[in-house]
C-alpha cells in the first residue's frame, strides 16, 4: 500500500489492489471538516476518478466517529461567502459536480452529523455501525443542508422520511437509517462496519468487470437524471460495446471453464 505525503494529514489515502481507501483523519476533533480536510478529500476523489487502475473507492472515518460535520470556526468564512473552491485536479467532496464513473462505498460509526450524512448520500453503497447517530441539524444553526441532502435525502428515503429529519434537525439511530434506506447494512461496531465496506469494495474490484461496473453505474445515473427512456436508448449500444471487450471474452471463458474470471479493464 502507498499513502499520500505527510502534509495531507487530515485524509489518509491508501491503495488496496484496485480499491482506493480514503480515511477521514482528524479523530481528536471527531473528524470535523476544516478547509484543509475538504481540499484533501477533494483531491482523493480526483485521484479515484482519474486513475484508470482504481476501480472502486471506500470512505471511512478513523477513530471513534465518522464525522461531527463541519468545523464552523474554520469554514465560517467560506460558508458566509458561499465559496468552496475545488483545487485543481480535485472533485467536489460531496460529488455534486456531474456524474462519476467509479463506485463509492462508505462506512460510518458513532457521530454522523450534517455534512457526514451528505457524504453518505453521495456514496453508492452505505453501511454503518449499530452505535451510529445521525443528525441533519443545519436548520438549528440558521442554515440548511448544502451538500446534497435537500435532493438526495428525499430521493433515497422518500419525501416524508427525509423532511422528518431535515426540518427538525433531530437525532436518529442506525435502525432508523436502515429503515428509510439511508444505509444498506447495520454492523455491530465501527471496526466491523469499516471492514465490511472494504470487503464490498474488494468484491466489486476483484469479482466484477470494471468496464461493466462503469457502464451499469452510468446507466443507473442516466435513468435517474434524464429518465428511463434515455437509459433504455443507451442499453443496446452499451451491450454491443461491452461484448467487444477482452473482459467480456474472459467472462465467457471463465463460465465455460467453471472458474473465477480475471478481469483487466480492457
Amino acid at each position: 500500500m502507498s499513502s499520500t505525503s505527510a502534509n495531507a494529514a487530515t485524509i489518509t489515502v491508501e491503495r488496496d489492489g484496485h480499491v482506493l481507501l480514503m480515511g477521514l483523519n482528524r479523530p481528536a476533533k471527531r473528524n470535523a471538516f476544516t478547509r484543509q480536510m475538504i481540499s484533501e478529500l477533494s483531491m482523493a476523489y480526483g485521484l479515484l476518478e482519474s486513475d484508470e487502475d482504481l476501480w472502486c473507492g471506500v470512505l471511512f472515518g478513523h477513530g471513534d466517529h465518522f464525522t461531527g460535520g463541519l468545523d464552523m470556526i474554520d469554514v465560517g468564512t467560506e460558508l458566509a461567502s458561499g465559496d468552496f473552491d475545488v483545487p485543481k485536479g480535485g472533485r467536489d467532496p460531496w460529488r455534486r459536480d456531474g456524474t462519476w464513473s467509479k463506485p463509492l462505498v462508505a462506512a460510518a460509526q458513532a457521530w454522523v452529523m450534517t455534512a457526514g450524512i451528505e457524504l453518505l448520500l453521495a456514496a453508492d453503497i452505505r453501511v454503518a455501525a449499530q452505535d451510529a447517530r445521525f443528525s441533519q441539524l443545519e436548520v438549528r444553526r440558521g442554515i440548511y443542508p448544502f451538500g446534497g441532502a435537500t435532493f438526495r435525502f428525499p430521493r433515497e428515503a422518500g419525501w416524508g422520511n427525509a423532511m422528518r429529519w431535515i426540518l427538525t434537525g433531530e437525532e436518529f439511530d442506525a435502525a432508523e437509517a436502515h429503515r428509510i434506506g439511508l444505509i444498506q447494512e447495520v454492523l455491530p461496531d465501527g471496526a466491523t462496519a469499516i471492514e465490511r465496506a472494504k470487503q464490498i469494495g474488494r468484491v466489486i474490484s476483484e469479482r466484477s468487470a470494471p468496464l461493466a461496473v462503469r457502464a451499469a453505474l452510468a446507466s443507473a445515473q442516466r435513468a435517474r437524471e434524464l429518465g428511463d427512456a434515455e437509459a433504455v436508448a443507451q442499453l443496446r449500444p452499451d451491450i454491443a460495446r461491452l461484448f467487444s471487450t477482452a473482459d467480456a471474452a474472459e467472462g465467457v471463458r471463465s463460465f465455460v471453464e467453471r472458474r473465477d474470471a480475471v478481469f483487466t479493464g480492457r
